[in-house]
């Protein structure tokens, strides 16, 4: 059984830094790609950034220069770092794993962000 267990989130102060973790577990081999996306309050769930097996990142125009994505084969993790967090940013992170049998998500992380 494949899982994804997100940790980091939390409140921040506008213009403050938070570094969410996804750990995945069950997997052996066979991650493609491992992102995060976010559903805001009333909003669709949309890509924030995502990294491949080969470390090509992709990010939402709206975080890029801010947030840092990165993983750790070794470990199954990916993280997302994220600097002047802005009140915009707050939403439900959640992460994603495609992997060759099949797309998992985590249950999602919750980011708020007080201006």
């Amino acid at each position: 059984q494949v899982q994804l267990v997100e940790s980091g989130g939390g409140l921040v102060q506008a213009g403050g830094s938070l570094r969410l973790s996804c750990a995945a577990s069950g997997i052996i081999f066979g991650i493609k790609s491992m992102g995060w996306y976010r559903q805001p309050p009333g909003k669709q769930r949309e890509l924030v950034a995502d990294i491949t097996s080969g470390d090509t990142t992709t990010y939402a125009d709206s975080v890029k220069g801010r947030f840092t994505i990165s993983r750790d084969n070794a470990k199954n993790t990916v993280y997302l770092q994220m600097n002047s967090l802005k009140s915009e940013d707050t939403a439900v992170y959640v992460c994603n794993a495609q992997i060759s049998i099949g797309n998992y998500w985590g249950r999602g992380t919750q980011v708020t962000v007080s201006s």
